[in-house]
């Protein structure tokens, strides 16, 4: 890291800027890209018929800001240079189109951070795009974003991991839509004309996710009087260590999507099933990223325990109080995580006090996953809405649903005349509410959890108005 750091100083030709953000030229870009957002339609444009529409002159001005700064900043960032042309080329066109519904699919493609990951080495990136669980907008952005990439975790990556397109990343500065709860930076999210074949990269800010955790779990472990070994309890009050636990349970996670006995689409997409079934896709990719980091630190991989640790914290402790309980499939599978230890006597809630089995938790927690494996290899035999049926018993098997609902009273109760598309109509936004321990905790961690929007690594001190 301190090689490309130095790099990029040479580079700059302004003595002692070894990070983007310090030039005088991304503040501009930032001022200027705040100032044209407001503009926006939720499709990106800008209709100048619109009532407090800026004047045309207005938006050409605080376009032509913005490529002047990408034009003083592009020459510190030499590896993303035909990138930079080819957003200098998509901003005019937009400004050339009259600021119509935007298209930079060739910046796009022209964008490969993954083709050449280099630890610390640092990314510029403006898209119209939103902001995946932050705004849902197709506004103007801009980040300045570092690689992730150590020598160990490439080294995991070539040997074990393969996953070519993934890309650790931190923050080091960003416009409004990421002073939200997203922690990623996907391409499919940016406004394009059509989408490409296939994606070269994507990225999860391990930043946000570590700072998230630290805060969040800190006051989980303390309002439910959880003891902590004292190296799990050194790793809540470690930032750098919780991001490279984060950076490898990402990455694992990641490839698990098309690793495996799928009966279906791996990422699901243009797929309408019902929320469970995505809320065991993801959970299954967690359980994953687990159990292999229980391989790990059999391996001598120290950043092995810290993953097992966040999985099964975060998942069980963040996860189900975290946002709306309309078909909140990431929640779902905290809650059925928890329920599973919690039945097979793994965490015990006596005395207002949560214990935790630490030697049995690796074993049932790996037990878990196997039967969710064991539902995919079995659906690879089965038509849709059976294996929709028994992705439901599997749930709630550990979780109560709701007294209400149709799913739950089985197919007699379904009108199976209709294609099973249609029958996802049928499920209620919260299937499987939550337990009182949860009602309990959501009130608990409300506040806390409401003060990570917009949490950075060095945001430690920021708590909730």
């Amino acid at each position: 890291m301190t090689e490309i750091l130095a790099q990029e100083a040479a580079v700059s030709g302004i003595s002692g800027v070894t990070r983007l953000i310090d030039h005088p030229a991304w503040p501009e870009l930032k001022n200027a890209v705040e100032e044209i957002r407001p503009w926006q339609s939720p499709d990106g444009s800008i209709d100048f018929t619109a009532e407090g529409a800026p004047a045309r002159a207005l938006a050409d001005v605080a376009l032509d800001r913005v490529t002047a700064a990408v034009e003083q900043l592009a020459p510190l960032l030499p590896h993303d240079a035909e990138y930079h042309r080819a957003l200098l080329s998509d901003l005019r066109k937009w400004s050339d189109g009259g600021f119509a519904v935007p298209d930079f699919l060739d910046s796009l493609l022209a964008f490969g951070p993954a083709a050449d990951r280099a630890d610390g080495r640092q990314h510029l990136a403006v898209f119209p795009m939103y902001t995946q669980n932050g705004n849902p907008d197709r506004n103007l952005e801009a980040v300045v974003l570092r690689m992730v990439w150590p020598d160990w975790l490439a080294e995991l990556e070539r040997t074990r991991y393969d996953n070519p397109l993934f890309c650790g990343i931190t923050f080091e500065d960003f416009t409004s839509g990421y002073d939200t709860n997203s922690a990623v930076f996907f391409p499919e999210t940016i406004a394009v004309r059509e989408a490409p074949e296939r994606f070269s990269w994507g990225g999860i800010f391990c930043d946000r996710e570590a700072a998230r955790f630290r805060r969040v779990i800190a006051a989980a472990v303390s309002t439910l009087g959880v003891g902590l070994p004292d190296d799990l309890r050194a790793m809540v009050d470690d930032q750098e260590r919780c991001q490279q636990a984060f950076v490898l349970w990402d990455m694992i996670h990641d490839r698990t999507h098309s690793h495996g006995d799928l009966p279906f689409d791996p990422f699901m997409i243009k797929q309408r099933q019902p929320f469970w079934m995505y809320g065991l896709e993801e959970l299954r990719c967690d359980l994953t990223a687990f159990r292999e980091a229980v391989r790990l630190e059999a391996d001598g991989f120290p950043q092995g325990r810290d993953v097992q640790f966040a999985v099964l914290f975060d998942r069980m402790f963040r996860f189900p109080v975290t946002g709306a309980r309309v078909k909140n499939y990431d929640g779902l599978g905290g809650q059925l995580l928890f329920s599973y230890l919690h039945q097979h006597d793994v965490v015990r809630w006596t005395d207002n006090t949560l214990r935790i089995d630490w030697e049995r938790a690796p074993t049932v927690t790996n037990q878990l996953c196997a039967e969710i494996e064991d539902l995919y290899r079995a659906g690879i035999d089965r038509p849709k809405l059976v294996h929709w049926l028994a992705g439901y018993a599997l749930v709630s098997t550990y979780l109560a649903p709701h007294p209400g609902s149709r799913w739950a009273k089985g197919p007699d109760a379904l009108d199976l005349t209709q294609p099973p598309r249609k029958l996802v109509d049928d499920v209620l936004p919260d299937e499987f509410p939550l337990s009182m321990f949860y009602e309990a905790l959501s009130k608990k961690l409300k506040s806390v959890i409401a003060s990570t929007k917009g949490i950075v690594a060095t945001d430690t001190g920021r708590v909730a108005a």
